[in-house]
């Protein structure tokens, strides 16, 4: 289970105008602006769901996943997954998670996706015989037989994004946190990826947390949603909550961002 109470985080970023004056004068007087990225944010996200954490750039989303993950300690209130403190227990921790971002990358670049995910083997002490199941698996149902020689720098995206998803759950995580994890697929390595979420939460009992903007993940993979405006919890419900007569999913969700005007 996954819990946050009443947790705050601000950062404070340095600000100037252009200018080599300007540049100058910074260098001697700097002037800041405090940005509250989590306002008093609390829900609790039960094992087994799949949650769709959704809001406009800059709503917070990613501290959240930061201090759920342990990257980020909060300013205040009190974090709790699975009994964990993540960003007091993180050793212990991080090999009860799984993270996907869409973005950044866990496979060594220059060596063949195979060798990472022996190198990560290694790291999260994963035992022989428990790793080479594992992979078979994921192997046979992400279709990445033909992947694994290959170094990371040689695939496509959506090639890349499937040895991302496998990376990330080598170690049987009970935990899973997708951030993007379809950004730049074509429709069929989409439908693939989204497919195969499903039947690891079936299968697994995986806890999947999910953020992203293409509300087509999220109509797919979700049926409750929490929605993060400026630092805020603004809504939590379920997927049908928010569907209001024909349109589709993004006009739904583009009503409720003027909704709540975020």
């Amino acid at each position: 289970m996954i819990t946050m109470e009443h947790v705050c985080k601000s950062y404070k970023i340095a600000k100037r105008n252009a200018g080599f004056g300007e540049a100058c004068k910074a260098f001697f007087h700097r002037e800041y602006e405090v940005i509250h990225a989590l306002d008093d944010v609390s829900f609790t996200i039960n094992n087994g769901e799949m949650v769709g954490y959704i809001g406009p750039n800059g709503a917070g989303k990613s501290s959240t996943i930061k201090i759920l993950t342990g990257i980020l300690t909060p300013d205040s209130g009190t974090v709790l997954v699975d009994g964990r403190i993540p960003y007091k227990n993180r050793i212990k921790h991080v090999k009860e998670i799984g993270v996907v971002f869409g973005q950044r990358s866990q496979l060594w670049w220059d060596v063949p996706v195979i060798d990472s995910f022996e190198l990560l083997k290694d790291i999260y002490s994963i035992p022989d015989k428990q790793y080479k199941q594992t992979l078979e698996e994921l192997t046979e149902l992400l279709e990445l037989a033909e992947l694994l020689r290959s170094p990371a720098r040689q695939l496509s995206l959506g090639q890349r994004m499937k040895c991302e998803i496998a990376a990330s759950l080598l170690h049987h995580p009970h935990i899973l946190f997708l951030d993007e994890p379809t950004i730049g697929l074509d429709a069929v390595s989409k439908l693939a990826v989204r497919d195969f979420i499903l039947k690891q939460n079936k299968a697994h009992g995986t806890t999947v947390i999910l953020t992203t903007h293409d509300m087509q993940d999220i109509e797919a993979l979700t049926d409750r949603i929490i929605l993060i405006g400026k630092g805020k919890i603004l809504m939590d419900g379920t997927l049908d909550s928010i569907k209001n007569g024909n349109g589709s999913i993004d006009e739904n969700i583009a009503s409720l961002y003027h909704t709540y005007n975020i």
